[in-house]
């Protein structure tokens, strides 16, 4: 009984010391507050009105040589179009990041600090595809800047705060967790990639705002939510640091277009199917589909039907992941691919280099009596593909701009001449000889947003 008795009482102390340790010991713990990270956050994040002339009707035969007359009094009509969003200071001389979305085509950009200062800024970097800015505020020196953090370190479940101008309220701190990594099933904004979601609300004007990790620095840069109603409904996006790093990186190089490296190839994520095909237990990787044959994974030893599992041990599922993990890693030495061949897994070394310039894109502009007069156009090669998002096996010739009788027939930029009256026109030079033929009637192939279409026309 004496022992029962001292069994008891011991369990009675370790309970008592166990909530001894639960309850708040000082005034500091009864006050747990995110305060100490706003405080040190905040006056790096600051507000950006952008504002860009937009055309809101044109004439139609306002370039034609003859009907132009005609319609001179009828000019086009324009207004100015404002976007409201946030940005971060991440270098202290005046170095802004941003969504493409809010500054992207701007013809003037304020940014206003939480302390009320106000600078005027300059576009130096625009990427579009990962839906980044970057800005450099004029006359700016010795402003706070928010340090960058790791990325890849994040886990789903950490605590975030998202800081931002949301319906230009004012700077407004918003809280929530990690809800997911590597999301690249979807397309968010104007920006394509792996995003960071987070349950922390994000709203209209929050865009370019910052993502802050409980160490007081940069996870990612906020671009977009999911919402039918335009408010928060608790999932936002936002761009990891680390690719912010690079976007950054090279602007203060003095890069106005963000380079990535080039991997010239296609790939399909694994699936179920795939994955018992290729002998996996489950889902994972990328599977190779197609390579250009100068892709440095080519070049590397890789081959169609080859599965990249991993890219510096971090593993890959879809091929915008496998993108965003190249891109993060920047312009200049060597990734480490875990690669999947015939159920064996190897690694290979794969170097980091932008798409090459093969053939040349040997620029075009058509004036005079042409039929495509105001055709500005280029060669496609991998890098023309790359800034253009074309596929890596197009050949042809792509319209940079479309104006006079090229406007008029219906072409626009990015489309991509394949033939003119059925004769393929891989070059500028093969174009060129096409459209200097005697012919009345004109029949052009072009390949827009992946579909072949045929212009027809007489000259």
């Amino acid at each position: 009984m004496q022992a029962l008795f001292a069994s008891f009482a011991a369990l009675v102390l370790a309970v008592q010391v166990a909530a001894a340790q639960d309850v708040p010991q000082s005034r500091a713990d009864i006050a747990l507050s995110f305060a100490p990270v706003v405080r040190a956050a905040t006056p790096a994040v600051v507000s950006i009105y952008a504002s860009r002339i937009v055309d809101q009707w044109r004439p139609p035969f306002l370039d034609d040589p003859i009907f132009g007359q005609l319609f001179r009094d009828f000019g086009a009509s324009s207004r100015v179009q404002n976007a409201l969003g946030s940005g971060v200071i991440v270098a202290p001389e005046g170095i802004v990041v941003s969504n493409f979305h809010v500054v992207g085509g701007a013809d003037e950009i304020r940014v206003v600090l939480d302390d009320r200062r106000e600078y005027a800024a300059d576009l130096v970097l625009a990427d579009e595809e990962s839906d980044l800015a970057v800005l450099r505020l004029r006359g700016a020196q010795d402003l706070p800047a928010l340090p960058l953090a790791d990325s890849d370190a994040l886990e789903v479940g950490d605590l975030v705060l998202a800081i931002g101008n949301p319906f230009g309220v004012g700077q407004t701190v918003s809280m929530g967790i990690v809800s997911a990594l590597a999301r690249s099933g979807i397309s968010v904004g104007s920006g394509r990639g792996s995003f960071i979601q987070t349950d922390a609300a994000i709203n209209p004007g929050n865009s370019g705002g910052a993502l802050v990790g409980m160490d007081g620095r940069l996870a990612g840069i906020n671009t977009a939510i999911l919402t039918r109603s335009g408010g928060s409904n608790g999932i936002g996006f936002a761009i990891p640091a680390n690719l912010v790093a690079q976007v950054v990186a090279q602007a203060q190089a003095g890069n106005a277009r963000f380079l990535r490296p080039w991997a010239g190839m296609t790939g399909q994520a694994m699936d179920a199917a795939l994955a018992e095909a290729f002998g996996l237990d489950l889902p994972q990787g990328v599977v190779v589909a197609d390579l250009h044959p100068l892709s440095p994974l080519m070049v590397a030893g890789i081959g169609a039907g080859d599965v990249i599992l991993a890219i510096d041990g971090v593993a890959v599922n879809t091929p915008p992941e496998l993108m965003f993990r190249l891109s993060a890693r920047g312009i200049g030495g060597e990734v480490e691919l875990d690669v999947l061949r015939d159920g064996t897994r190897m690694r290979m070394r794969v170097p980091l280099a932008p798409a090459p310039e093969v053939p040349p894109r040997a620029r075009l502009e058509l004036s005079g009596n042409w039929p495509l007069r105001g055709l500005i156009a280029e060669t496609v090669n991998p890098a023309v593909s790359a800034e253009y998002d074309l596929p890596g096996t197009v050949q042809g010739v792509v319209v940079v701009a479309a104006r006079d009788v090229a406007r008029q027939v219906g072409l626009s930029q990015g489309d991509v001449i394949l033939s003119v009256n059925r004769v393929p026109v891989p070059s500028t030079a093969d174009l060129e000889v096409a459209l200097s033929r005697q012919a009345r009637s004109w029949e052009i192939e072009i390949l827009r947003e992946g579909r072949r279409t045929l212009i027809r026309f007489r000259w």
